[in-house]
């Protein structure tokens, strides 16, 4: 039997742990709450930040300087986690993270904000890593699915109720008031951690942190993502600025590579990367997350200027699919728990968001509310299977010392997807749509619904393209019996994995 658990298979959960779970796990989903709340509530005050602080095009920033940060940060956060205990890092990951928020808060020209919000967002890449990781550490893999099923429920809950929040606290208070919000949610999330959450064992280091690894990998991360960033918005794909950043990305890729081939403990975990389940798991989630983006970035578009839908009506025309979303996450978590087999449902899912992708792009040539809703839950039911079932089989793949790496590998592939299939599909949609699309100065009032058509059409398509890559990436996974067993438990239970097994593994 794979990890020497013999309670794998025919086993129930224990009922017991998860009731002991119970109060630990609320206090982990609460302290990733402010962090996914922030770019919701946010995106509601960046108008009126941009006219007390700066110019549209400075305020952009803000948003850009935070996810960069986020997802250079991600492994760092993995690493040490693994290395110096999740309990102690979330804790210093959210303690960062109110601090930042409240210099937000207090920020007094477009620098400042921008400065801190680069701290922010690198404590958010490690409140979202390392919670992710605590789940682990509290539930067993079999049991995992369920709880991960309550943490998209919260997720989407906070996705609906973050603009309209964002919206009341602009228009009775201040813009401030969007990153002030964050402090009691936090100071009740950092007291229910310190109290409830138990000190899962580290493992003592043997060897210094790979500072240098860390900085390559933060560079060349930044350094991409800026390019898909800007690339065809700010600045033409041929010009000076996007061709410098694709360099300095393969320059500073290529060191990173030498560098962490000669190091004892890389920040890069290459040999994780090279096991089946890792391997297979990164690039469904890279494909999944690119193509989730043709939802969330286009179908607001397509609803106003094809449509005649408002601003507030597109954005809360997107609800379908975040309830399809949590329907079918807390399902299949709890069909997951209830048998142990897990590789069905991200099969599924996929299929479901390729069928649900290509739909609405044939459906796009005759615009309707209806008929794009009814896509947006198809979508919604199949991206709620793959997400954080793909997550709960990587996992269950590594051992408890590299849980946290290998959960930042998860949400680092995730994070890169997100910002590469921004930018494809973004090519692709003002490829298609023409120059009136491409130059987006005269805003959606300038923009012809027929063009908006086009563009909107060929990026639905591609995105089922994607999703459908997805699909037959996931069929190379290799379903592995679920543990029942806490990660916190199995210290000692399961050998740690040798060179010999990964390449074993490696090989298959």
């Amino acid at each position: 039997m794979k990890h020497g658990d013999h309670r794998s298979q025919g086993s129930l959960p224990d009922r017991g742990d998860a009731a002991r779970a119970a109060l630990p796990f609320a206090a982990v989903v609460l302290a990733m709450l402010p962090a996914v709340l922030d770019q919701t509530i946010l995106a509601t005050g960046l108008p009126v930040i941009a006219s007390d602080l700066g110019s549209l095009g400075d305020v952009s920033w803000v948003v850009t300087a935070y996810v960069v940060a986020a997802a250079a940060t991600t492994p760092l956060w993995g690493k040490l986690g693994d290395r110096y205990g999740r309990k102690l890092l979330l804790e210093v990951s959210l303690g960062h993270f109110l601090l930042a928020s409240a210099l937000c808060g207090m920020a007094q020209d477009i620098t400042q904000l921008i400065a801190v919000r680069i701290v922010q967002g690198a404590a958010a890449g490690g409140l979202m890593t390392l919670a992710m990781a605590a789940v682990g550490d509290l539930v067993s893999p079999r049991e995992r699915g369920r709880y991960q099923g309550y943490i998209a429920a919260t997720f989407a809950v906070a996705t609906v109720v973050g603009p309209l929040l964002g919206g009341l606290l602009v228009e009775s208070a201040s813009w401030r008031w969007v990153f002030y919000v964050n402090l009691p949610i936090g100071i009740a999330a950092l007291a229910g951690l310190h109290l409830r959450l138990p000190a899962a064992p580290a493992d003592p280091a043997e060897h210094r942190v790979d500072v240098l690894g860390a900085i390559l990998l933060a560079g060349a991360t930044g350094a991409l993502m800026l390019s898909c960033i800007w690339g065809g918005a700010r600045y033409a794909w041929d010009s000076a600025p996007i061709l410098a950043l694709l360099d300095a990305t393969v320059a500073l890729a290529t060191i990173l590579v030498v560098h962490e081939r000669r190091v004892s403990d890389p920040i890069v975990p290459f040999h994780l990367l090279r096991t089946p389940t890792v391997a297979v798991v990164s690039t469904a989630l890279f494909l999944a997350t690119a193509a989730l983006f043709a939802i969330t970035v286009f179908v607001p578009l397509f609803l106003q200027a094809a449509t005649g839908a408002t601003p507030t009506q597109a954005g809360l025309l997107l609800a379908p699919a975040m309830l399809g979303i949590t329907v079918s996450t807390v399902l299949s978590g709890r069909a997951i728990s209830r048998t142990g087999r897990y590789k069905r449902f991200p099969i599924a899912g996929l299929a479901l968001m390729s069928g649900a992708l290509l739909f609405l792009g044939l459906a796009a040539a005759e615009p309707s509310r209806l008929a794009t809703g009814a896509g947006l839950v198809v979508f919604g039911l199949g991206f709620g299977m793959v997400t954080q079932v793909l997550i709960t089989a990587i996992q269950n793949s590594v051992d408890r010392r590299e849980l946290g790496i290998a959960t930042a590998t998860a949400g680092f592939f995730r994070a890169l997807g997100g910002a590469v299939g921004a930018a494809a599909l973004g090519a692709v949609f003002a490829a298609q749509a023409g120059s009136k699309v491409s130059e987006g100065d005269a805003g959606i009032g300038g923009i012809v619904g027929a063009d908006v058509t086009d563009g909107v059409q060929a990026v639905f398509l591609v995105a089922a393209l994607l999703a459908a890559l997805a699909l037959v990436a996931v069929l190379r996974l290799r379903e592995v019996p679920l543990r029942t067993a806490a990660a916190s438990s199995e210290k000692g239970e399961r050998p740690a994995t040798s060179p010999r097994q990964l390449a074993t593994e490696a090989a298959r």
